[in-house]
Formats: structure tokens, sequence, C-alpha cells
């Protein structure tokens, strides 16, 4: 008779173990639905997630529910979109009760210039856009959908309206790459020979929003300053 230690199944299989936590299609290959749950809430609610690729994973869990990923893997639309949306809202949550509590602390111990740039750039987000523009933007810039929830905690914006905003943002940002990645995948045959160049489209389309925000605020300065001369 094999004795208990022998007939355990071990908690991690070779292949979850040698994850590439930086290539999705290594996490999905290896987690599945529940890894996308766990990433977004890594991402978006842990200063140490900051590196995790949300953008990409999103979009490439949408593609692989069409069957189009290699290695014959395909996931299930709703509860795929399930751990998408909760893992980013609780995600940005607990990021945001983490820095009402800690404040500036954990950055603070922080060594990492991308961590501490990001930090810097969602500061800038929140005093020029104010809080709402900035939550909803900040969904869309790595590094920056980070840091700006315990920041936004630190600068004690209001619970309330912080809820409201990052909810809308995440549902948004979440959801709105799932399906993209779904419809593509759906409507192209053999798009996953492409998805390296599709994902890196991506990247680029997330950040439009924040773009166009940033030039419509230069053009209303200059134009004030147009006024004043």
């Amino acid at each position: 008779m094999r004795g208990p230690a022998t007939m355990a199944a071990p908690l991690f299989t070779a292949s979850q173990l040698a994850v590439n936590l930086l290539s999705a299609q290594s996490l999905l290959a290896a987690f599945g639905v529940l890894g996308v749950g766990v990433v977004m809430f890594a991402e978006t609610g842990l200063l140490i997630g900051f590196f995790l690729p949300g953008d990409s994973l999103l979009f490439t869990a949408g593609l692989l529910c069409t069957g189009s990923g290699d290695g014959g893997l395909k996931l299930s639309l709703a509860p795929l979109l399930v751990a998408a949306a909760v893992g980013a809202l609780a995600g940005s949550q607990t990021g945001y009760l983490i820095g009402r509590k800690a404040g500036g602390a954990l950055l603070a111990r922080s060594g990492s210039p991308r961590l501490h740039a990001g930090a810097q750039r969602a500061e800038e987000l929140l005093e020029r856009y104010g809080y709402a523009k900035a939550i909803v933007l900040a969904r869309f810039v790595p590094v920056v959908r980070t840091v700006l929830n315990p920041m936004a905690g630190a600068l004690h914006v209001p619970v309330r309206t912080f809820t409201l905003w990052q909810v809308l943002g995440g549902l948004v940002w979440s959801l709105g790459l799932t399906l993209g990645g779904y419809a593509l995948g759906s409507s192209i045959p053999n798009v996953d020979r492409y998805l390296l160049p599709m994902i890196a489209l991506v990247v680029v389309v997330s950040l439009i929003p924040l773009a166009a925000e940033l030039y419509r605020s230069r053009r209303a300065t200059t134009a004030d300053k147009g006024a004043q001369g």
C-alpha cells in the first residue's frame, strides 16, 4: 500500500512551477481562468505586481476563448469575464485601502525606478484631471494603474468617489480588452499567428484615452495663454 505522502497530489505541477510571469500565454497555459483573476488582483492591488502583463493577458485570454490559440487551449468566456472583472475591481479597492492605511511608506521602501516614475505620473494625473478622470484613465496605463490606487488612498480621495470611478474604469478596461480579443479571434482565422504585433497594438490603443486627454489639456492651456496675451 502507498503511504499518504505518496498518494497526495502535488500542490503545483511542473508546468506551473516553470511559468513565465511576463508571458500572457505561459500564465494562461499554467493557470487558466483562475490565473487571470489572480493577476488582475495583483497588478491593480499590490505594488509588487506592477510588472505583470495585464493588457496582454486580458486580450490573449479573450482570444483563447475562441480556440484560436496554440496547443488547443480554450477558455470559457463567461467565467473569464467574471474572473477578470472581480480581480480588477477587488485589486483596485484593496490597493486603495492599503494606501489609506500605510500612506506613502510602501512606495518609500521600494527601490524600483519604474515604480517611482509610475507613482509620479499617478499623482500628476490626480492633480491635473481630478479624481474621476484620473482614476478611469489610469486603468489604461501600465504601472500607473498599479500605483494610482494606493496613491489615491494616501491622498484621502473620498471612498465613494474612488469606488464609483474605479468600478466604471475597471469594467471598461477588463471587459473591453477581453471582449476585444474574443471578437478578433472569432472574426479572423489563425489570428494567433499575429499575436505579438496584436498585443503591441492593444497596448498602443489602450493609451489613446490618456493621449487624447493630454492633447485637449494642452490645447486648452495654449488657448488660455493666447487669451491672456
